[in-house]
């Protein structure tokens, strides 16, 4: 009676999650590309060859570099942002707004993120195509995140009756970023993080000053 060969066995259809995986490789080997050379110069076949994908599989599921682009950057905030949503979170304002601050500083601040804006600030004059998929894929999802969470009716409660919300992320933002300046024009310096996070906590407390009907 021949015995079946099972030491091959035929080839299926792809587990959810190798799927995923692949696509983690090639989202962290785009970016990685990305930041080596500019989007400009880094052509979706030198990241299809280095991620051992098919460059339609990227077109199928990104629809091309732009798309890819946006998909690296809301991969890598969605990274820093696991916790409960803010539009649900039930805590106080200042615990939901103090997390919320610590987990962008860290996005902000990263080496990759200084790297990526300074490409942006580059290339976007002549590459429309690039500012708009930076936009889409990280300050536009995070503004929008803040715009709801700050028109909460129990968050607005708390509010002083003038503040304008419209303005309320970017002011925010502002706050939590610092200088960017600095960090742009001279390389950035090692600065302890208990420093850093004192002199965020300093620039919040100012942020909550301006907008918040009682201090906290």
């Amino acid at each position: 009676m021949d015995i079946p060969d099972t030491s091959c066995k035929a080839a299926g259809r792809p587990k959810a999650a190798e799927v995923e995986a692949r696509m983690q490789e090639l989202l962290q080997t785009a970016g990685a590309l990305f930041l080596k050379n500019g989007y400009s110069k880094t052509s979706l076949e030198s990241i299809a060859r280095a991620a051992h994908v098919a460059v339609r599989t990227i077109y199928v599921k990104f629809g091309g570099k732009a798309g890819l682009l946006h998909a690296v950057l809301v991969d890598k905030r969605h990274r820093f942002f696991r916790s409960q949503p803010m539009q649900t979170d039930t805590r106080p304002l200042k615990e939901i707004v103090d997390e919320f601050a610590r987990n962008m500083y860290e996005l902000l601040t990263s080496q990759e993120a200084v790297d990526m804006q300074r490409i942006v600030m580059a290339e976007a004059p002549t590459n429309p195509e690039l500012a708009e998929a930076f936009w889409n894929g990280g300050p536009r999802q995070t503004r929008e995140m803040l715009g709801r969470f700050f028109a909460r009716p129990d968050i607005r409660a708390q509010l002083r009756a003038d503040v304008e919300l419209d303005l309320l992320p970017g002011h925010l933002m502002g706050c939590i970023a610092g200088d960017q300046l600095c960090r742009f024009v001279f390389p950035p310096e090692k600065q302890p993080l208990e420093q850093a996070h004192r002199e965020l906590e300093r620039r919040l407390a100012l942020f909550y000053r301006a907008v918040l009907t009682e201090p906290v």
